[in-house]
């Protein structure tokens, strides 16, 4: 990959401080000191951050720290090197390194979870992506077409996974599959012009005409139904529910925007006053206080819901059980009402710091467009996991879709 330019760091960027790193459920060692390599990055990618943004795409420098950190390897199987990581794990990797860069955290986040996706498919796929076998002539399989808009990760990748739909000869609907494919059989435009998440390069995919073989072909509605086809069925780590494990991932990055957030508008207050009033220091203000605990209560009460679904998922995949289905449209409720807690405690956060928040030089204002723009996402919209899990608790028919 070519090495970009970094400027130096803008005015008023915060220093690397550590958060509490809440420990996964029965992680090993190796899993916990992940999450500590991410912690370590915090200054490298706090220094490329703003720069990451103005070329709408991760610094190579941080991408390359980040690989070699072996982050990228969180939740590939063992038996490619990887770490084989939780649900829980994964959360905590991505919060941390979504303290320093919202765009970067989310490549991370989103590349993680492809690769836990791949290691649902075939051994013969997994094997072609992670390089024990080359690709092999085959004859089954489908031949595609299409555009893939918010491919997050797209710029850093060797592979994609992408939706499809397959019809019969006569135009119907037969299959949605997700399919694996090699990046350099598939072409890059540069879309992604965002207000937020600038940094994660979420870029448009371009297929034409290209193949897919059979095993490289994951049946989504038998995904669903956690009926995997992965010839490997004791590693827990890929037997947790395919959506609750899917939608919750995109918190973790939320969670370290939060966090970050929270930490710089206490550090600064001791310097600031309140522009026309008498207090010479936020701090002395009984209205910014409660602001102060208002956003860090709502930052805590999406830490308390992420981590418990994390658990949950986790506990599942030990168990090699489905979670029952009010329970899986609750997960689907939890992501929304995260990501809602997150943009609330920012936008209070704001409002306590004052209009200097939204100084370019400030790096408040960009996790506040980073947190609503990735808020955003379909599988995440707080007003449908409320209402799927609405109906879940009434026993009223889930007419909406299939992804709980």
């Amino acid at each position: 990959m070519d090495m970009m330019k970094t400027s130096d760091v803008i005015q008023d960027e915060p220093v690397a401080a550590e958060w509490p790193v809440q420990q996964p459920v029965k992680s090993g060692p190796a899993l916990r000191e992940l999450a500590q390599r991410a912690v370590g990055l915090q200054p490298l990618l706090m220094k490329n951050a703003a720069q990451a943004e103005r070329d709408r795409r991760a610094s190579e420098e941080s991408i390359q720290a980040i690989a070699e950190a072996g982050l990228f390897q969180l939740m590939v199987p063992k038996r490619y090197g990887g770490f084989e990581g939780t649900l829980r794990s994964h959360l905590e990797v991505s919060a941390a390194l979504g303290e320093a860069c919202g765009g970067t955290a989310w490549v991370v986040a989103l590349t993680n979870v492809c690769a836990w996706i791949t290691s649902l498919y075939p051994t013969q796929a997994q094997d072609e992506v992670w390089g024990k076998n080359p690709k092999a002539r085959v004859e089954g399989g489908l031949i595609i077409s299409g555009k893939w808009y918010f491919s997050s990760g797209s710029l850093h990748a060797d592979w994609a996974s992408i939706g499809i739909i397959e019809h019969d000869a006569n135009g119907a609907f037969k299959k949605q599959y997700l399919a694996l494919v090699p990046m350099s059989e598939l072409s890059i435009e540069d879309t992604w012009f965002t207000a937020g998440m600038r940094a994660s390069g979420s870029n448009c995919i371009v297929g034409n005409e290209v193949f897919v073989p059979d095993h490289r072909l994951l049946d989504l509605m038998e995904a669903i139904d956690r009926r995997y086809p992965t010839e490997c069925k004791e590693e827990a780590s890929y037997r947790a529910p395919f959506v609750p494990l899917a939608a919750l991932i995109l918190t973790g990055p939320q969670l370290g925007l939060g966090r970050a957030a929270l930490r710089y508008v206490i550090e600064k207050a001791p310097q600031r006053a309140i522009t026309y009033t008498s207090y010479e220091k936020q701090t002395d203000s009984t209205v910014f206080q409660t602001q102060i605990a208002e956003a860090a209560i709502k930052i805590d009460n999406a830490h308390l819901r992420a981590f418990r679904a994390a658990d949950e998922i986790d506990a599942a995949a030990l168990r090699d059980e489905q979670l029952d289905g009010v329970t899986r449209a609750r997960v689907r409720a939890d992501t929304g009402m995260v990501t809602t807690y997150i943009t609330e405690a920012i936008s209070t956060l704001l409002w306590a710091h004052g209009a200097g928040g939204f100084a370019e030089t400030s790096p408040l204002q960009r996790w506040w467009r980073d947190s609503n723009t990735a808020a955003r996402h379909a599988v995440g919209l707080p007003a449908i996991g409320l209402e799927l899990y609405g109906k879940a608790l009434l026993g009223v028919e889930n007419n909406i879709t299939p992804l709980i």
